[in-house]
């Protein structure tokens, strides 16, 4: 572990996920340069910081021993294998008491996030959900899965399950996003689905390996899951529902939000009916919607590739384009997009010029094969 990414889990061990003040920070000096100041301590320091800053180092190597025990690894910004979807938050003024990107994320699993969470799509909703409710999200999720595209969802009982199931079903991969530490079954009756997907797919959290889940971390890890979301999908909630929160995160995000309201009459339904009278979500009512909604259309004539290909290839015009400009609009690390590009490149739908990149049209390919 690099010096750098140590002193990001130290202040992961002191300061609460989502406080605004580590934004700050942040911007004033790099991780290492904060952590020194916290192990000093002084006015400007939270005391609570400066009094874990001990036991927060003492306690490093074992955390470490205990994620690597369940195939977990400590991933921070500014590396390969960060999403750099996460750093949107950064931009944001923050929900509630919440702002700011994580310091790291604790993986569990054998999939690269960054392949993963090229183009997933997040499916959340009430606890208390209904059958219909349930059938929704698994055929939404399993579509989205077929079609390649991780889903992201809170791995909680109802339609955070459902859809967890129905993307496993739909052949994809999933991720669940933890309101405790990777290696605790929260809930316990979910232990084998968690297992299913750190196996298929991806547990991650930002909160340290055997960490209980707290009321307020729900809400926290929330800002997560919208941010890795190209689109998040809300199936049944209440007024007062959480998954609302998932919503408005990712409404301030700008990422593309959708409902799959019940009757008028369910109270279980009263804010995702609201969140579209309120022009804050669009209606959706099966998977093929959420796709066209969320990637702009549905083309049965696109090449047969992935998710972050078929992004990549939906963004290309014929005016040629840097991979770094690819990279910063679709929001994606340049690896991905170059490994998008090549992908793209073998089915001969790509064309490079120099250090840019443009789409081939028909009409062109027998003059771009010439040139």
């Amino acid at each position: 572990m690099t010096r750098r990414a140590r002193a990001l889990l130290a202040l992961s061990l002191v300061a609460e996920a989502g406080d605004p003040r580590l934004v700050t920070w942040r911007e004033r000096c790099d991780p290492q340069e904060l952590w020194r100041a916290v192990v000093r301590g002084g006015a400007e320091v939270p005391d609570r910081w400066h009094a874990c800053a001990a036991d927060a180092e003492r306690s490093i190597d074992a955390l470490v021993r205990r994620a690597e025990s369940v195939g977990a690894r400590w991933i921070v910004p500014g590396t390969p294998a960060w999403p750099v979807a996460l750093d949107d938050l950064d931009h944001l003024d923050g929900v509630g008491q919440m702002a700011g990107s994580p310091l790291g994320l604790w993986v569990r699993g054998g999939g690269d996030l960054t392949t993963i969470a090229a183009a997933p799509v997040a499916v959340v909703g009430a606890r208390t959900n209904t059958t219909y409710g349930a059938e929704c999200a698994s055929d939404i999720a399993a579509d989205c899965a077929d079609q390649g595209h991780a889903v992201v969802s809170g791995a909680a009982f109802g339609i955070d399950a459902c859809a967890h199931r129905g993307a496993l079903m739909g052949g994809g991969p999933t991720v669940a996003v933890m309101a405790c530490g990777v290696d605790v079954d929260y809930p316990k009756p979910h232990a084998a689905l968690l297992r299913r997907i750190a196996e298929e797919g991806l547990v991650i959290s930002e909160f340290p390996p055997g960490s209980e889940p707290q009321k307020h971390r729900f809400l926290v890890r929330n800002r997560i899951i919208a941010a890795l979301s190209v689109g998040v999908v809300v199936v049944e909630a209440a007024e007062r529902s959480g998954s609302l929160n998932t919503l408005n995160w990712a409404d301030q995000l700008g990422r593309t939000t959708m409902v799959v309201p019940g009757p008028v009459t369910s109270q279980a339904s009263g804010g995702t009916h609201r969140a579209v009278r309120d022009g804050k979500a669009v209606l959706v009512t099966c998977g093929r919607d959420v796709l066209a909604d969320t990637f702009g259309f549905v083309d049965d004539d696109a090449p047969p590739v992935g998710p972050a290909a078929r992004r990549v290839w939906v963004r290309l015009g014929a005016d040629p384009e840097p991979v770094e400009r690819i990279a910063a609009v679709l929001r994606l690390g340049t690896v991905a997009v170059h490994r998008a590009l090549r992908e793209l490149e073998r089915h001969g739908v790509v064309v490079q010029e120099e250090s840019r990149w443009r789409r081939r049209t028909p009409a062109a390919a027998g003059q771009d094969e010439v040139g």
